[in-house]
């Protein structure tokens, strides 16, 4: 979803027993915050994968290992969910200058270079610059891990609540928008989540 000029939505989890979910919020530049929303929906069959030498990757936004997903970000960005088996390894490039992080799902894995300390699940390892990232799984059990990375912005950042602006005025003009449900919001009144 693109929120641009302004979206009302809500997101809730369907299914039986417990989910699990990640969501990422990628902000857009000043010139573009303002354009018109924007919704695509995939289903998981929708989200291409691929699988070599023990290694899957689920490709929901940018490129990897020769695939690349239908989902259009405004920001240049990639998210990539991985799953190494036991003994295999990946590379995968990532932009020089694109700022990115890991999030690790399950199991551990080694990251960045085949000596550093194994790092196992619910840590987050944000990346310096460098081509991208190597990864082992020296580990028994897989490791399932999340890569996002973008370009970055170098523009200000002002959020409050569901709103991301670049100064306060424009925060205070968003929040008067919503509530007098004008500039985008002029449906907000008579939504309703289904």
């Amino acid at each position: 979803m693109t929120a641009g000029r302004g979206i009302i939505h809500s997101e809730m989890p369907a299914g039986e027993g417990p989910q699990m979910g990640l969501q990422l919020w990628i902000n857009l530049s000043s010139n573009d915050k303002m354009m018109e929303p924007r919704y695509q929906e995939l289903t998981s069959d929708d989200i291409p994968s691929t699988e070599n030498d023990g290694v899957e990757v689920k490709v929901i936004a940018g490129e990897s290992m020769g695939i690349r997903s239908p989902v259009y970000t405004k920001t240049p960005t990639m998210y990539l969910d991985f799953t190494l088996q036991p003994t295999a390894q990946v590379h995968q490039n990532i932009p020089e200058a694109w700022n990115s992080f890991v999030y690790i799902i399950e199991g551990e894995g080694v990251f960045g270079t085949k000596n550093s300390s194994p790092i196992s699940a619910h840590h987050v390892l944000v990346l310096g610059p460098g081509d991208g990232l190597s990864v082992w799984n020296r580990s028994s059990k897989p490791l399932r891990f999340v890569l996002v990375g973008g370009q970055p912005l170098n523009e200000p950042v002002v959020q409050h609540g569901p709103f991301v602006m670049n100064t306060q005025a424009e925060i205070d003009q968003t929040i008067e928008d919503y509530y007098y449900s004008k500039n985008g919001f002029e449906n907000a009144k008579y939504w309703k989540s289904h």
